[in-house]
């Protein structure tokens, strides 16, 4: 769409046999900008249906897929979030692999690359690039740092007793019903499952739980 709500392309679902029966469930998009020295491509996560990644022209015409077989990692379990990674030179496709903890890594062919984060990560779900910095918002309370190499350098807000919760994210009652959880805490996450940088570096987190919770963090001024 544009930035007015009109609806100025559609990407439709491939003609592959996974979809003859199973569910198509897109989670995110990515796209190899041409401001960026990019082809224009569109790349899509179906992260809630079969686990593919499709790549599709500027145009809108489909490519080709990757499932994780391509490589020595894997096949992919609800890739949920992708981006075009721009710290390097030439730019890669990374691909957040939530139910397997870790990250994949393909050139922008869909060649796969490498794979990393399974000694640090837990469930990846979404990022953003500040600088030589990679933020990983993780589904289980924290978001994860990374530096330019993509080696870990911290945790934001990590939460972990909170996932052991009955009924997480959310709580139950007495009768076994899911409610509002009464768990959440400021400097604390929850469940993070979105997040946006600012051009200042200030980080925007969207968690997934009955209600919402959005979250500000503002970059310290130096």
């Amino acid at each position: 769409m544009d930035l007015e709500g009109n609806v100025l392309a559609s990407l439709t679902r491939p003609n592959l046999d996974v979809y003859q029966e199973g569910m198509y469930s897109p989670t995110w998009v990515a796209v190899n900008e041409e401001r960026h020295r990019g082809n224009g491509d569109v790349w899509v996560a179906d992260g809630y249906g079969q686990s593919y990644v499709h790549r599709y022209d500027k145009s809108g015409n489909y490519i080709s897929s990757i499932n994780g077989e391509e490589g020595w990692a894997g096949r992919f379990t609800c890739p949920h979030a992708i981006f075009i990674g721009r710290r390097s030179t030439p730019h890669e496709l990374y691909v957040a692999d939530r139910a397997n903890g870790r990250m994949q890594v393909y050139d922008l062919e869909g060649q796969y690359k490498r794979v990393f984060g399974s000694e640090f990560l837990t469930t990846p779900s979404g990022f953003v690039t500040h600088g030589d910095l990679l933020m990983i918002a993780e589904l289980r309370a924290r978001l994860t740092i990374c530096g330019k190499d993509d080696a870990f350098v911290c945790y934001l807000g990590a939460n972990d007793q909170v996932c052991d919760v009955e009924g997480w994210p959310n709580n139950k009652d007495t009768a076994g019903n899911v409610i509002p959880t009464s768990l959440l805490e400021t400097g604390k996450f929850n469940s993070p499952h979105g997040l946006a940088v600012d051009a200042q570096g200030n980080l925007f987190v969207a968690e997934w739980l009955i209600g919402g919770r959005f979250i500000r963090l503002e970059k310290p001024s130096v």
